[in-house]
């Protein structure tokens, strides 16, 4: 081109543009498809982007309805408080109930004789389960091998004390007239005895004096049961409960302790079971204890009555 076309030449915006739409938006410039990448990178969309989005293809943007209480929820106002009685008693142990009601009957006389009167009796199972732990907690308290010597004395003694001062304490609560029946006395007392049995013989003989007194005392409380069961249905506890041989077995565990509670059971028995005189006159070949004959309506047959002057 020459100098002449060169300066009437037309501006380059007044050229026919010979691409076709489609050819334009097809073959964009390197810095425009750069630009589109940087704006999908950032996530940014555009407002038909957004428009013609399908909820289905983006589950972020669903719309969830909200429960009604959720849309105003109200904030509340806690403020601290102490526990109901109710609460607060849940949460003691047995050990710091008793304790609490100790401390409470100790203060006030009234309440004390109200839980005197409305507590339940002990039962012959809960008492032994009570001398039960004492037991364990005089067990335990032994130091390694279980010596008898002075040293184990000394430091199981405190132990030993609570243990016999329980037994002590809750036997006459089974005992006449507290207890009207005599197979829970002797129930108890079987058990209880026991306790004593295991109690270890120690080397000194002044430490074995409480186990002496113990056996004493259970001796006269064997011995008190005894007279009151033998009253009592015919002594029927006592002849068919086989309590003669249960308490010699007592008496031989504590080398003839007992014998004073062995005697009055066998006495008991034999007037129970007293076989009777044979009859004059031929009577029956063998003889039959009174009580039978009382309970046959025999007693007192083949006797002779003599009526009138002798």
């Amino acid at each position: 081109m020459n100098v002449f076309d060169q300066r009437f030449a037309p501006p380059p915006h007044l050229l026919n543009n010979r691409l076709s739409p489609t050819r334009v938006g097809s073959s964009s410039s390197p810095t425009m498809a750069t630009r589109k990448r940087k704006a999908d990178d950032d996530g940014s969309f555009g407002d038909d982007d957004r428009m013609s989005a399908s909820p289905s293809a983006s589950p972020a943007v669903q719309s969830r309805p909200l429960p009604r209480n959720a849309t105003k929820r109200l904030r509340t106002n806690l403020t601290g408080r102490p526990l109901s009685r109710h609460r607060l008693l849940e949460t003691l142990g047995a050990d710091e109930l008793r304790n609490l009601l100790d401390s409470i009957c100790d203060r006030h006389p009234e309440i004390n004789n109200l839980v005197m009167s409305t507590a339940p009796r002990p039962s012959v199972q809960s008492t032994l389960d009570t001398l039960k732990k004492y037991e364990n907690a005089f067990q335990a308290a032994f130091p390694l091998g279980r010596s008898t010597s002075d040293y184990a004395y000394n430091r199981v003694k405190h132990q030993l004390h609570e243990l016999l001062e329980a037994l002590k304490d809750f036997t006459p609560c089974f005992l006449p007239p507290n207890e009207p029946q005599p197979a829970t006395s002797l129930a108890f007392l079987d058990g209880a005895t026991d306790f004593i049995h295991r109690l270890p013989e120690w080397e000194s003989y002044q430490h074995n004096r409480r186990k002496e007194d113990a056996y004493e005392e259970m001796a006269k409380a064997w011995t008190v049961v005894i007279r009151e069961a033998a009253k009592k249905a015919g002594g029927i506890q006592l002849q068919y409960g086989g309590w003669d041989q249960k308490i010699a077995k007592h008496n031989e565990m504590s080398g003839g302790r007992m014998q004073e509670a062995m005697l009055t059971v066998r006495e008991s028995l034999g007037w129970i079971g007293g076989e009777a005189q044979p009859q004059a006159g031929g009577g029956q070949g063998h003889s039959m204890s009174i009580r039978e004959q009382l309970l046959n309506g025999t007693y007192g047959a083949g006797t002779s009555v003599s009526v009138g002057p002798w």
